[in-house]
């Protein structure tokens, strides 16, 4: 799914109306019976309801909700904000169109003025202030907002929660409404998927409003989430009269003294992924563990506690290192070597990218396509401190650009930036997968696919859905607490069956 800008967005709302021959009104109107039926099928019908709505077209978007609940038996009452003097004028057809069934559904709420007393049982529906916001909320606006903020009802956003951008974090200090729920129109905003703005968004439900689809289709966007009709026009199901040459050789490069963990999960969770043949190359006193714990992979040593020489990746389809490598200058040295002879993508995590990180010429040495997988302090090491994860994502397109990399930017939506500067939101995952050895699995899955023939950006973009997804899968019979790293392996088969349903 593309990720629009909030201009994109008008501009789409405009084309659509446009060339459907509507009024804005009925776009609108069209928006609100979507959110309506979200509502009836999430809450009892003895619910009760307050839509808080401001003077432009969010707050026509609210006095239209109110107006359709109230017809659908509903108890609901709206309270018009007095933000401006003047209303949009579909703001105030709404109003006028829900007075004229009953006077008292709507109140005015005049400036400097606040509701107090709302029972906690009552729903709250947020529609003060939409996308057009330009600027951060101040005075009586802020002041209401905070007050609301400090009920414990449930809250409900339009479109977007109150005074959060749609295109930008917003500052530490901004005031935002915090839902529960938003309830998004067509499209996620990109301060959904980031941790310091998506917590005042709760869980977003995109409703499909119909906005035309020549236009969606021909606008261009750098940012895009990674959904189940992505995935599965790059999925290459197995050919009956395929073998294990077929699928590919992977090897898997790391563990070290206390860490040899760390690779066994990279190695099983490559063979999960599909390849046909998995080598771990391990150092010497961990072969007895690698081999008892994974009989199904191959194994090849190098030194006795951290690797010392990487070899044998000549023969391979795809290579995967860091995981458990440590940084000892033996282990360093061998990596050096490795990226300066290697010419086939490599997948580098973990101590791989700490090791790059203290040796910045490596960067440049990259071989083109090359997939790394940092979490964002990984990332700071790499390329520099950033103020937030937004203009992280961002820095890293540069990066990915400068270097002819992809760069798998490890988070709640984890990132995959292609070497075009194409940025994928992942939408699978959860927090119980914020556990040790969940990325050394990641490292393992992106190299499994990889020895498979896919295409570097690819097999990251599949990598990181069927390991969010097996995390899901994991946790829905687990629990997201009870997660653990090899739980997400396991429930690797469950994501592929997943995947081959559709």
């Amino acid at each position: 799914m593309k990720i629009f800008t909030a201009a994109q967005i008008r501009a789409c709302d405009a084309y659509t109306i446009q060339a459907s021959a509507i009024r804005s009104s009925e776009l609108m109107e069209r928006a609100a019976v979507k959110c309506v039926t979200w509502i009836k099928d999430n809450f009892p019908k003895d619910t009760l309801f307050v839509v808080l709505c401001g003077t432009g077209n969010n707050g026509g978007d609210g006095l239209a909700i109110t107006r359709l609940l109230h017809q659908r038996g509903f108890g609901v009452k709206a309270f018009l904000l007095r933000i401006s003097k003047d209303s949009s004028p579909d703001c105030q057809a709404n109003l006028q169109r829900l007075q004229a069934i009953d006077k008292d559904l709507a109140g005015i709420v005049e400036p400097d003025t606040f509701i107090t007393d709302i029972p906690a049982h009552i729903v709250i529906i947020d529609a003060i202030l939409g996308t057009g916001l330009s600027r951060p909320v101040e005075g009586w606006v802020a002041a209401f907002i905070n007050q609301v903020n400090h009920l414990h009802n449930r809250k409900i956003a339009i479109d977007i929660p109150s005074g959060l951008p749609a295109d930008v974090i917003p500052d530490p200090e901004a005031v935002v409404l915090r839902a529960q729920h938003t309830l998004s129109f067509q499209f996620y905003k990109r301060t959904f998927l980031h941790p310091e703005s998506g917590v005042f968004a709760g869980e977003v439900h995109i409703l499909d409003i119909g906005l035309d689809r020549t236009f969606i289709n021909a606008t261009h966007t750098q940012f895009k989430t990674i959904d189940a009709d992505d995935v599965a026009a790059i999925y290459r199901p197995r050919s009956p009269f395929s073998h294990k040459g077929t699928h590919g050789s992977a090897l898997l490069v790391g563990g070290s003294y206390g860490k040899m963990g760390a690779v066994t999960l990279g190695a099983k969770a490559a063979l999960r992924a599909g390849a046909g043949l998995v080598t771990a190359l391990i150092p010497g006193y961990g072969y007895h563990i690698l081999q008892t714990a994974l009989p199904e992979a191959m194994c090849a040593t190098s030194g006795d506690k951290v690797i010392e020489k990487i070899e044998g990746w000549e023969k391979m389809k795809a290579i995967g290192v860091g995981p458990g490598l440590g940084t000892d200058a033996k282990s360093a040295h061998a990596l050096a070597a490795l990226i300066d002879t290697c010419k086939k993508p490599v997948v580098v995590d973990a101590d791989a990218l700490n090791i790059i990180a203290s040796q910045q010429e490596l960067l440049g040495k990259l071989p083109k396509g090359s997939i790394l997988t940092p979490h964002p302090k990984e990332f700071a090491r790499l390329f520099g401190e950033n103020t937030n994860s937004m203009i992280q994502v961002d820095h890293a397109r540069i990066q990915a650009m400068r270097y002819n990399i992809n760069i798998v930017l490890k988070g709640h939506h984890t990132a995959v930036i292609t070497t075009e500067g194409d940025c994928w939101y992942n939408m699978t995952g959860n927090a119980g997968m914020a556990t040790g050895g969940a990325g050394d699995v990641l490292t393992g899955i992106i190299t499994g696919l990889l020895a498979q023939g896919y295409e570097p950006h690819h097999a990251a973009m599949l990598g990181v859905y069927l390991h969010g997804l097996a995390g899901d899968l994991a946790a829905k019979d687990h629990s997201q607490d009870a997660l653990i790293a090899s739980d997400i392996i396991d429930y690797l088969g469950k994501a592929f069956l997943a995947l081959n349903g559709r």
